[in-house]
């Protein structure tokens, strides 16, 4: 993961902040099949536990690649490609 992503890159914001697991991991495969391909998804959640599980959603997901997890302020963006 790099952290050289361009805010101008984002495409559309999630916003599951309040919402615990599985829901932000859930909401964000359903916000990323209605992307196109390159297009980067940010999710904004307050969940600590989506650090681990949007990673994990991720790397076992064909089509979606995660850009970058920053972690602030019991904030946590992420930052997911759709690759396919």
């Amino acid at each position: 993961m790099s952290s050289e992503l361009d805010s101008s890159e984002v495409t559309e914001t999630l916003d599951v902040q309040g919402a615990n697991c599985p829901m932000p991991v859930i909401k964000t495969k359903q916000a990323i099949d209605g992307l196109s391909t390159g297009d980067v998804l940010e999710v904004v959640a307050t969940d600590s536990g989506s650090m681990s599980d949007i990673k994990g959603w991720a790397e076992t997901t064909d089509g979606v690649e995660l850009v970058d997890q920053v972690e602030g302020d019991g904030v946590y963006t992420h930052y997911v490609r759709k690759t396919e």
